[in-house]
């Protein structure tokens, strides 16, 4: 047995997912993660996602909207790189596609003009080009799409 795995009952580990579940919205990627943390057989970890699936506790499409909102809204992540990191959590293509609706097309440019407008204002003794590739670079690097930031940066 492995000395770094903790050792409690059936109920407690599922009590202690149900808590981790409860706390914040999670996938099921990031269960089966913290399932790891336990010595637990295959039948035990099955019964335990069931259970948080049948009681609510674990829920893809709620997770992947809550996901977008707050990496959007709070973060300013652009589409392709929320769409990236829901990808590392073996979120699917599709639902991630229909939870997009999360983000609202005018709020989506609206912060990609605000990132836009603060960054440019940092840039100092640059030529047109120079400017315009900085901030073509910093925009695609917080996750937008190119023809979006050009939309913003022509207008």
């Amino acid at each position: 047995m492995q000395p770094d795995k903790k050792l409690f009952t059936f109920e407690e580990i599922k009590q202690k997912l149900v808590n981790y579940c409860v706390y914040q919205d999670r996938c099921h990627y990031e269960v089966e993660q913290k399932m790891r943390e336990f010595v637990l057989i295959p039948e035990a970890k099955e019964e335990i996602l069931l259970y948080l699936m049948e009681e609510n506790y674990l829920n893809e499409e709620r997770f992947t909207r809550s996901y977008i909102r707050g990496k959007f809204y709070i973060k300013s992540w652009g589409k392709t790189k929320i769409k990236m990191n829901l990808k590392q959590k073996s979120i699917t293509e599709k639902l991630i596609s229909t939870c997009f609706d999360e983000i609202d097309e005018n709020d989506y440019l609206k912060i990609i003009n605000k990132l836009y407008e603060n960054y440019d204002s940092k840039l100092k003794g640059l030529n047109n080009y120079q400017r315009k590739s900085k901030n073509i670079k910093y925009l695609l690097s917080r996750g937008f799409e190119y023809e979006s930031i050009l939309r913003i940066i022509e207008n």
